[in-house]
Order: C-alpha cells, then sequence, then structure tokens
C-alpha cells in the first residue's frame, strides 16, 4: 500500500503544477481520486475564492467517489475561508480513505482537517511522498510557519565569477551579447516572477540597469515591484514600493500580507545584504560561458573559489539552460 499511495500522490503532485502561476495567495496544491485502481478526479486550486483542488478532483469523479480514496498534496482545510470547508465537501463525497502529503501548518487547520475526517469514520494518512510535497509547497510552507515569505535571489554570473559585464548597456537597449546569460536563463527568470508574489533590486540596479521587472517572456501576472531605497520616477519600474526601512521590516511586512515567495534580482550588493543577515533560502545562479576579467562578484567579500565549491555540494540541483548552467542552492550550502 505504501508504494502504491506515493504512486499516485505524485500525481497529485503532477496536478498541483497546473495551479503554479495563478492561485495565489492560496498554495498550489492538487489532488486525484482513485477508485479500483484508476483515476476518477483530478484537481488542483483555482484562482482566490474559486474551488479547492479536492473539491475539484471530486467533482470530476462525480458519484465515484464514494468508497474512493482521495490524494491530496496537502491536508484539506476544515474552515470557512472564501470557500466552504474541503472536509465538508470530503465527507459528503462518500470518500472512504483520504492520504495526505504534508499537514497544513495554517492555523486555522494544522490538523484540524485530519480529525474531522476521521471524526466522520474517513481512514486517513498522512506523510506520503512528504520530501517531494514538502519541496513543491516549500514557500507556502515557510511563510505560514516564519510568517515571512520564501526568498529566492537569483544571480546571472560569468565563468569567472562576476555579475556584470564591461560597458554593457541597460536592460532597455541591451543587445544579445551584452546579457550574460542566453534567452533559456530569461525565460527561466521570467517564470520565477510569475511564480513569486514580490520582486526586489536595490536602487543602485534600477539607476544602472533600468530594469522594468515585469512577466514578459512567459504568462503570468507581474509581481509586486520593490526597489530598496528611492528612484527616479521615470524609471521603468514603476509602478514599485520604493523601500526605506530595511530588509528585516519589508519581509514581515509582505509577510503580513500573506506573500509566500519574493524573488531578489539583485545587484550584488543587495543580494549580498540578504545572505548578510541570513535571509536567503534558496539561491538560484545561472553560469554563463563568458567571461568578464573585472566587475561586481556574487557576493561581497566571498571569492569565487568558495562558491564554486556550493555547485559541487550534492544537494544541489543542476540543470542545463542552452550554453547556460542553473544551479538551486539550498540554505544549508551557502549559509
Amino acid at each position: 500500500m505504501p508504494e502504491t499511495d506515493t504512486k499516485w500522490m505524485l500525481e497529485a503532485v503532477a496536478c498541483a503544477t497546473n495551479a503554479r502561476l495563478h492561485s495565489r495567495p492560496n498554495p498550489w496544491v492538487g489532488a486525484v481520486v482513485v477508485k479500483d485502481s484508476a483515476i476518477v478526479g483530478r484537481g488542483f486550486t483555482s484562482p482566490a475564492g474559486g474551488a479547492h483542488a479536492e473539491v475539484h478532483a471530486l467533482s470530476e469523479s462525480s458519484r465515484r467517489a464514494r468508497g474512493a480514496t482521495l490524494y491530496s498534496t496537502l491536508e484539506p482545510c476544515s474552515h470557512h475561508g472564501r470557500t466552504p470547508p474541503c472536509t465538508e465537501a470530503i465527507i459528503a463525497a462518500g470518500v472512504s480513505r483520504v492520504v495526505i502529503g504534508v499537514v497544513d501548518p495554517d492555523p486555522n487547520v494544522s490538523g484540524s482537517g485530519i480529525a474531522q475526517l476521521r471524526a466522520a469514520g474517513i481512514e486517513v494518512v498522512s506523510g506520503i511522498a512528504e520530501d517531494t510535497v514538502r519541496y513543491q509547497l516549500r514557500a507556502y510552507l515557510h511563510q505560514r510557519t516564519n510568517s515571512r515569505p520564501y526568498v529566492i535571489a537569483k544571480m546571472a554570473v560569468t565563468q569567472d565569477g562576476f555579475t556584470t559585464l564591461p560597458n554593457a548597456a541597460t536592460t532597455a537597449t541591451r543587445s544579445p551579447d551584452e546579457w550574460i546569460t542566453g534567452e533559456e536563463s530569461r525565460q527561466r527568470v521570467h517564470m520565477l516572477r510569475a511564480e513569486s508574489d514580490a520582486i526586489c533590486v536595490g536602487a543602485n540596479t534600477v539607476r544602472t540597469d533600468d530594469p522594468a521587472l515585469t512577466v514578459r517572456l512567459v504568462e503570468g501576472r507581474d509581481p509586486l515591484r520593490i526597489v530598496l531605497g528611492e528612484v527616479s520616477p521615470d524609471a521603468q519600474v514603476h509602478p514599485c514600493v520604493q523601500w526605506t526601512l530595511g530588509i528585516e521590516p519589508l519581509l514581515d511586512h509582505l509577510g503580513g500580507l500573506g506573500m509566500m515567495q519574493l524573488l531578489v534580482e539583485g545587484g550584488a550588493a543587495t543580494v549580498s545584504a540578504f545572505r548578510r543577515d541570513q535571509l536567503i533560502d534558496e539561491l538560484i545562479l545561472h553560469v554563463a560561458p563568458k567571461t568578464a576579467g573585472v566587475g561586481r562578484p556574487v557576493f561581497e567579500g566571498v571569492a569565487w573559489e568558495v562558491v564554486k565549491d556550493w555547485l559541487l555540494d550534492s544537494r544541489v540541483a543542476v540543470t542545463s539552460m542552452g550554453s547556460d548552467t542553473e544551479y538551486v542552492i539550498p540554505r544549508e550550502v551557502f549559509g
């Protein structure tokens, strides 16, 4: 049974990817209903105010849900919010068994969904494919546990460890040769923007590069744009929040708004400030086969040889992106 449960839970994880760009401020959750060794219903989280993953899966399965097993990546909600509790729909559908990836740390749920289902005579199993589900829901779980958004810092880096190229033009007028990374890496960055609630850069980056920080190369909503400092009213980044109260107060503010993920795109001084205060949860480096010779390093006070050692750590996820290489580095490696 555990191996079979893992198989179906991974199907629910796959369903959840359909919600990644539109579910916020809700977590992107997936669910499947299984009966007689076949999936009879699939679902994923709707935009805010719409049905949750479990309800969609039950609706698709219709009467076949009776006596079936429901797999959900996150514990079903048990409270009235923008929608009725998912637990009520599960009980009414006659599901006999519910399998959950992770327990929801939200104080409004936090085990109460499981308790309601068990009180109704439904068998509940939790912790299936938990590592995979936790990784998929890491931003949500972090925000609900720490009351701050999950912070991803992204940097484009030359193969000799610099984040700038000599004499490069501003973002708006830059030629292909003046970008550090290629088209595939830049598309990936726009996906990160679309997945994030907010994006942050330093004021000097705005003055130097004049970025728009919008989502353009993929479909998705623009994140809230935040500049650490004050910039010209003519900058492309507007409308934006010009924040002058420090990084930790910013994270507290965004967490209070329910924002789950903050993408820090630079520059090097801003990323270094986040790391110095141990506020980065995940570091993404796009390393290109270009040499700068001079420029700004990835982190102030950290030699490129040290950073290259991080890239060799077994906990780092490595993906080829055209001629570039993406390194996704967890906090325990660089912290």
